[in-house]
């Protein structure tokens, strides 16, 4: 019978492939995005007004997507820390100020801090359980899906 196990460094390395590819510029093969569209590339050339807006009357603002990314990175982070015994404050994960040039960068700075953790986690972690995995899949399923909330949100800003 074969092992059914999955090889720990084939799995870091699909992920990593993954989870670098929605956050940042990638040569070469391309297995989630178009050139141009990572994370960073597309809040690169959002402004700190279009950041503040909100898309519809029942959403929220870009600004407060990329927040709330930065916090559920953080929250894994925590949860992991603590094995789960944190409790994390999602309704607080969204609430944010208008946004100017500054806090906007600090914003940007923020979730490129907790992808660079998330980032080095993957990549130093030998311990690929059920719980990391999990995580894992999760990381790159909420970032995806933000970006697409923040690319869909500033083609509504920019055509209004």
């Amino acid at each position: 019978m074969n092992d059914p196990t999955i090889d720990v460094a084939a799995f870091r390395a699909a992920f990593l492939a993954s989870w670098r590819e929605i956050f940042e510029p990638v040569d070469g093969r391309h297995d989630v995005l178009d050139d141009g569209t990572s994370l960073f590339e597309t809040l690169g050339d959002i402004t700190p007004a279009e950041a503040n807006i909100s898309v519809s009357g029942q959403s929220a603002s870009l600004a407060a997507q990329v927040q709330h990314t930065a916090f559920y990175i953080d929250a894994i982070r925590e949860g992991l820390a603590t094995n789960w015994t944190n409790s994390a404050d999602w309704d607080a994960s969204w609430q944010i100020e208008p946004v100017e040039a500054v806090t906007w960068q600090t914003l940007i700075d923020r979730l490129r801090a907790a992808y660079a953790w998330s980032t080095e986690f993957a990549e130093d972690t030998s311990d690929w359980n059920a719980v990391t995995i999990g995580v894992a899949f999760a990381l790159v399923a909420h970032a995806a899906y933000h970006l697409g909330e923040i690319r869909q949100g500033i083609g509504v800003v920019r055509s209004a």
